[in-house]
């Protein structure tokens, strides 16, 4: 998401803040001069895709690192250094942050062998963006001028087409924004701003079980519920090709499980460990364990579209429950060390964090708990539950914390577990959760407007629970049409203060990336989105 001068200093200020956190794991030791096969496959945790695979149709990571290898984009950030690189661009020109030269580079091919022009991307993004596609990710063109005709708040489109958007020539196209966004640069890495061949058009469902892409790798199956198979594609123009054959995204329902598998050779690279074996994943593995810095957060959200959470009093008993939570108990225990303690919505090392956000909200104190809770009327029938994927290794924090929440107020808090990843996001897009929901982020680009605007803006695609707040919009919208990267953070963070006065959301914990290798792979690294550079994983002979 993640040219002229003002560009380059957008790239500039915010690569410092990515390259903060986006340390490598190191080089594979052990068997680190194994000898490689560039045809050989590797298997990679994963869960069953929540929708079918269109580029602005993944938002969760079952189906976004999927879409992430069979895709590239105009640019997206180096994953040693964290900087803004091209991809297809060649260039990207603009001398106000409101007008783009977009120039492409020549050769690129999608998988079927027809060639990407600027047709490809526009093309995209007017389907993407419109409302009757009902694309997940269509918030994302909002910037663009004539959004609203593709995507009105009620009604049917006025057009197909964004005016903002205007092909030049095969290799040339020019957007217009409604007005400066400073950092839109860093948004155009995000995989809905992938381009898309002529032949999704004729029948875009069926595709999304067969995508056709432009990146590193081609799609070969996808067997539902089980794993999702994709092979190097030997005429990538890219920076990045692979040093491996492919990659199976292998679905597991069980955290636990994964592990397993990855210590017995039986998968190759893991997502995350498992919250019950942290405290010997690094004995286990030795020189094949990562533990480093990820732009991440994990929160709790509430359903403010249940009456029982609305009015301003409610506000103090968020707070409330928010201050029965003990953070760094949980982080240190149940989680060993795996998660740092949330003090802010914005993880840090992303431009725009500040230190404290949440204020005293995020600070166990049951005394002050209880008084917040009693003041703003009580929690509905003294009961919530919290609303998680039971595949994700998450029951002993949920525990945790509901005992936590229990122990502090005397609230009954349970979890209410789905079977999968799939099912859970199924009820919360549905709007369906009673009071608490599990709210994960990982970053599309390191900036604080991807983890305040992307998530709490009103209308957002992220935003599970429907939180509005004029003086909250008010603020996102000073801040990106603001004149610099400075100012736009500064904004985003009193925008991130109105948060801590409405409590949408509890902040618990920011991420670290705690995952391995197994011995039959080599040269893993993992960069600040918690992803392994997948292209760059070899696997021996």
């Amino acid at each position: 998401m993640r040219g002229a001068s003002q560009a380059k200093w957008v790239v500039a200020a915010v690569a410092v803040a990515l390259a903060a956190t986006a340390c490598g794991s190191g080089s594979s030791s052990g068997d680190a001069n194994g000898t490689p096969d560039a045809a050989g496959t590797f298997s990679y945790q994963s869960s069953e895709p929540q929708h079918p695979l269109q580029p602005a149709n993944a938002m969760e990571v079952g189906g976004g690192r999927i879409i992430k290898n069979l895709f590239r984009g105009l640019v997206d950030y180096d994953p040693a250094t964290g900087k803004l690189r091209n991809q297809m661009a060649d260039k990207i020109e603009t001398t106000d942050a409101q007008h783009y030269t977009v120039t492409l580079k020549s050769g690129w091919t999608f998988h079927d062998g027809t060639p990407v022009t600027a047709a490809s991307f526009v093309d995209a993004w007017n389907w993407s963006a419109n409302t009757k596609n009902n694309q997940i990710n269509s918030n994302w063109f909002s910037d663009i001028k004539g959004y609203t005709d593709v995507h009105p708040e009620k009604g049917d489109p006025t057009t197909d087409k964004m005016s903002g958007l205007k092909v030049v020539d095969d290799t040339h196209f020019t957007i217009e924004l409604t007005g400066p966004v400073s950092y839109f640069q860093y948004k155009l890495g995000y995989t809905a701003f992938s381009p898309l061949p002529k032949v999704f058009y004729t029948d875009p469902a069926k595709y999304g079980e067969a995508p056709i892409g432009n990146g590193p790798y081609k799609f070969v199956s996808w067997e539902h519920n089980k794993a999702v198979t994709v092979a190097a594609y030997d005429k990538y123009q890219g920076i990045d090709k692979p040093k491996n054959g492919g990659i199976v995204f292998k679905n597991y329902t069980q955290a636990d499980a994964a592990y397993k598998d990855l210590v017995s050779d039986n998968l190759d690279v893991l997502d995350q460990v498992d919250p019950s074996d942290l405290a010997s994943y690094k004995s286990d593995l030795g020189d094949r364990a990562v533990d480093q810095a990820q732009g991440g957060i994990t929160s709790i959200a509430f359903a403010m579209y249940q009456p029982a959470w609305q009015g301003v009093d409610k506000a103090k008993v968020r707070q409330g429950l928010s201050m029965a939570i003990d953070r760094d108990t949980i982080t240190k225990t149940v989680l060993n060390g795996s998660r740092l303690p949330a003090d802010s919505w914005v993880a840090p090392g992303v431009a725009g964090y500040k230190k404290g956000a949440c204020g005293e909200a995020c600070t166990y104190n049951p005394a002050k708990a209880k008084e917040l809770i009693a003041a703003g009327g009580g929690v509905p029938n003294n009961k919530v539950t919290i609303v998680y994927n039971a595949d994700g290794g998450h029951k002993d924090w949920v525990d945790a914390v509901c005992n936590s929440i229990r122990q502090a107020t005397g609230v009954e808090c349970l979890g209410d577990p789905k079977p999968d990843f799939k099912t859970a996001r199924d009820v919360i897009d549905g709007h369906k959760v009673d009071s608490i929901m599990r709210s994960a982020w990982q970053q599309d680009y390191p900036l604080n407007a991807n983890f305040l605007r992307d998530i709490y803006g009103t209308g957002a695609s992220a935003n599970d629970s429907l939180y509005s707040s004029p003086e909250f919009d008010k603020l996102a919208k000073e801040a990106d049409s603001a004149a610099n990267i400075d100012k736009t953070t500064e904004l985003y963070q009193q925008a991130e203060a109105v948060l801590a006065k409405d409590m949408p959301s509890i902040p618990l914990w920011f991420y670290k990336t705690n995952s391995g290798w197994s011995n039959k792979v080599q040269n893993v690294k993992f960069d600040s989105f918690g992803d392994p550079v997948f292209t760059q994983v070899e696997v021996k002979k």
